[in-house]
């Protein structure tokens, strides 16, 4: 029997993955045919089932290409001194693939896909899940340690958070015009005020800028 490279393999199956990724996000799943992988490849198709038994595979294959990188990044987020500073950094990470072209698109295909394969929606939540397990995680470290508003519910925060995100990739799937990279400063300024608010206030003893001058503005 032949001995198989897994560093090899490895890269023969990204080869792959990277080639049905256009496809899939200007296709879309349904549109895209095992044989335009293969040519996209420059493989046969023998040799592509070599690699994914089918085109479902490949596309699964697509959606967990970064999962390594992400748990290491949750990973350390949770386990970051300060965690205002870990929940900013978890922002900007799962938000930044948005600003690349073809990204927004998958993830729409594979929400649309999700409805029609139960495995693959148990993929996305479990995925959904990890995320907001850890930002819940470090919402609740913010609180104790004075950073973020302690009257807000760390897991509906969390789930508003993650909402946030999902609207930058939506938004540039939809919207010609929508610039992600652009708009993440916009994003984590509105964080700061949701997250921050509150505790802005304990903090400095006084009503918000916006309620003080109004204040002043009757007296």
């Amino acid at each position: 029997m032949r001995t198989i490279d897994p560093a090899k393999h490895a890269a023969r199956r990204q080869h792959i993955v990277n080639a049905a990724c256009d496809l899939f996000a200007t296709q879309g799943f349904e549109r895209t045919t095992t044989a335009q992988i293969c040519k996209a490849a420059g493989m046969s198709s023998g040799n592509v089932f070599h690699y994914f038994p089918n085109k479902r595979a490949i596309f699964i294959a697509l959606l967990q290409d970064d999962k390594g990188e992400k748990t290491e990044r949750l990973a350390a987020a949770a386990a970051g001194a300060d965690p205002w500073a870990a929940l900013l950094d978890v922002v900007r990470f799962l938000a930044a693939p948005a600003a690349e072209p073809l990204a927004p698109p998958l993830v729409m295909e594979a929400m649309l896909q999700a409805h029609r394969d139960p495995e693959l929606a148990e993929l996305l939540s479990q995925d959904n899940t990890d995320e907001h397990t850890v930002i819940t995680e470090l919402l609740t470290k913010a609180a104790a340690a004075g950073q973020i508003d302690p009257d807000l519910d760390p897991g509906h925060a969390a789930s508003w958070v993650m909402a946030l995100i999902a609207s930058m990739y939506t938004s540039a799937a939809t919207e010609p015009s929508f610039d992600p990279a652009g708009q993440l400063p916009t994003l984590l300024l509105i964080l700061e005020r949701f997250l921050r608010g509150g505790s802005q206030e304990r903090r400095t003893g006084g009503a918000p800028p916006r309620e003080a001058n109004a204040s002043a503005a009757a007296r």
